[in-house]
């Protein structure tokens, strides 16, 4: 039981992390685009441009923090799940790169390792809270039964 409750907290715990990274770069394209934009020694020139920084980092980043907090709130584990796929497309994509452009600087391998262990956890954490539901529902099954 006491271990149920930590991989609860556990999980609970990276969901959190990882929508508060993500609201942290939502909240500077919002802000300022070509802070975002910097990062990757990249100017914005046009209106359009800063509009698609806001609207893909801002926005779509804004969404994914609202879903991963409803997600840590009401379903964990389903929130485990997606963090799998976000985090492991990050990385992928820039394995791609890698591939196809040649290899990453200073910041695009830092977060390739961050990612990559971020998808890691989130991966660990997904098949020990699976242990732990999959006991409860046999539980549930046995006690109905």
């Amino acid at each position: 039981m006491k271990k149920q409750k930590t991989m609860l907290l556990a999980a609970k715990g990276f969901i959190l992390l990882s929508a508060l990274s993500l609201l942290s770069v939502s909240v500077m394209a919002f802000f300022s685009p070509q802070a975002v934009m910097d990062l990757v020694q990249v100017k914005l020139e046009n209106t359009d441009a800063y509009s698609s920084i806001r609207g893909v980092y801002g926005g779509v980043g804004m969404t994914l923090v609202i879903s991963l907090i409803y997600l840590m709130l009401k379903e964990p584990r389903k929130g485990l799940a997606f963090l799998m796929l976000l985090w492991g497309f990050y990385a992928f994509s820039r394995t791609i790169t890698i591939f196809a452009e040649g290899s990453l600087g200073a910041f695009g391998t830092q977060w390739l390792v961050i990612e990559a262990a971020f998808f890691l956890i989130a991966g660990t954490l997904f098949m020990l809270t699976g242990k732990n539901e999959a006991s409860k529902t046999d539980l549930q099954v046995k006690l109905s039964v």
